[in-house]
């Protein structure tokens, strides 16, 4: 759902999926091949929100600032089930975990890795390619370019599915019996233990 706010509407580019179930409030901008999942909630009323092209906001997460602030998520950032962003800039091609929080001023440079369930404090920045994990969060070490290739090919995977969701997706009846002839999906994507494991 989008909600005007004052005299902001949101903008979507046109190739986003912005599931049905998220609500979009206010000064918002939302660029090409973003993937924003049912039960986003995106809310630009009281500051800005730019969330760049190729950018993913999946399922329950949160995104808010205080008054004035604008949050900046960089081209190709993927942000996991359950996080929260409050006030924040993230960086190009960066990998915030699931439920992660990510709190106001926090600046992450490009190319970091957030852990899930991470908390990173307020007014905290980090450098480019930083494995970060903890609560509070800290950096671990740097992100290793076999790291980097991994989280491109998953982020890849969701600007896909933005253009599979607007072909693909469409409301439906439950089926009552499993059809003979139900698929199996394909893996196309492997965990990163299993990924590590043949370098």
């Amino acid at each position: 759902m989008f909600y005007q706010f004052k005299e902001f509407i949101p903008v979507v580019h046109e190739t986003a999926y912005v599931h049905p179930q998220a609500v979009v409030t206010g000064n918002v901008i939302i660029g090409k091949q973003v993937y924003i999942g049912p039960g986003a909630a995106i809310r630009g009323d009281w500051g800005g929100i730019i969330i760049d092209d190729g950018c993913n906001v999946q399922e329950n997460c949160t995104i808010h600032m205080f008054p004035g602030i604008t949050v900046h998520l960089k081209e190709a950032a993927h942000v996991g089930h359950g996080a929260i962003i409050h006030g924040a800039m993230i960086g190009k091609n960066c990998l915030i975990g699931m439920n992660a929080v990510i709190m106001d001023n926090v600046v992450l440079g490009d190319e970091c890795i957030v852990g899930a369930l991470s908390f990173i404090k307020a007014a905290t920045i980090f450098e480019p390619r930083s494995l970060i994990a903890g609560n509070p969060a800290q950096r671990i070490k740097e992100v290793s370019n076999e790291m980097i290739e991994w989280k491109t090919a998953g982020t890849s995977l969701y600007m896909q599915l933005a253009t599979d969701m607007h072909s693909h997706a469409i409301p439906c009846q439950p089926l009552r019996q499993i059809p003979a002839n139900r698929p199996s999906q394909p893996a196309i994507y492997q965990q990163w233990e299993d990924v590590k494991k043949k370098l």
